[in-house]
């Protein structure tokens, strides 16, 4: 069996079969190209098959390959991580700004595979980050990830700001759950494969926004800023509740299609 071959028969999409081959093969996706008579031997061509056959059946290509490039980071990740959006990086780029004005303290809850709090340390090695999540498993992706690009930062398992008390930050950050539990979009593309606890916020699906969002000015310094990764259609409640709750200089940003994604605001009381 050659490259072209297994590629030609691939019931997936072609070029998501080609990443998982070359994947397979330990070798560029242009190696690929340039190589399609290049037989394959019979445990890598039915370890291709095997990833074929999971993908036609739900599973995420990230979970397949075993990793996610996120920023300019290369993060492991698996079923028990969410899988790092690019929308999520807007989050990283508003971070980084006021990290570099200063806000070397830094708090990120519900790290999960480590994305917003490693890219943030990559960014500014100064940076004093700490990152939260409820599940071990994921703390333990985080971990690894953390050791593979030999960027430190301190990992604490606990339910939100249960794990760090008596604490104060200059910045808060989280990409939290914002999922209605009965929205459609739970039952498409990736998300029916990926952890319900890193979607599913409750009801309405701002329930984590408001938590965080109320329970932030116990935990930040005078001046810091707390960010937040929010739904589409999510950015008008959410601003609201950073008012509500004493907030100034509320502002959204809206990520690479134009949506509303990443609602921030300082604490000056």
């Amino acid at each position: 069996m050659t490259v072209s071959d297994l590629i030609r028969r691939a019931t997936i999409d072609r070029k998501e079969a080609e990443v998982l081959l070359a994947n397979v093969l330990q070798v560029d996706r242009t190696w690929i190209y340039a190589h399609g008579d290049a037989p394959v031997n019979p445990e890598c061509a039915h370890r291709f098959s095997e990833e074929v056959a999971a993908r036609m059946a739900g599973e995420p290509l990230a979970y397949l390959l075993g990793y996610r490039d996120f920023w300019t980071l290369r993060l492991r990740v698996n079923s028990d991580v969410l899988i790092p959006r690019r929308e999520t990086e807007h989050l990283v780029e508003w971070a980084t700004e006021c990290i570099s004005k200063g806000a070397r303290r830094v708090l990120d809850l519900g790290t999960g595979s480590g994305a917003v709090a490693l890219s943030c340390k990559s960014e500014h090695p100064e940076a004093e980050i700490c990152a939260v999540d409820i599940s071990s498993q994921a703390l333990a992706c985080a971990r690894a990830n953390g050791q593979c690009l030999k960027l430190s930062v301190d990992w604490r398992l606990g339910n939100w700001f249960e794990a760090v008390p008596g604490t104060r930050w200059a910045l808060i950050l989280s990409n939290p759950p914002y999922v209605a539990a009965e929205d459609p979009h739970l039952e498409t593309g990736d998300l029916p494969a990926e952890p319900t606890g890193a979607l599913v916020a409750g009801k309405t699906g701002l329930e984590s926004l408001r938590y965080i969002i109320e329970r932030a000015p116990s935990f930040l310094e005078r001046g810091g800023w707390l960010l937040l990764e929010h739904g589409f259609d999510q950015a008008y409640p959410v601003r609201e509740s950073f008012s509500a709750t004493g907030f100034v200089e509320v502002e959204t940003r809206r990520d690479w299609s134009g949506q509303e994604r990443v609602t921030g605001g300082q604490w000056l009381n």
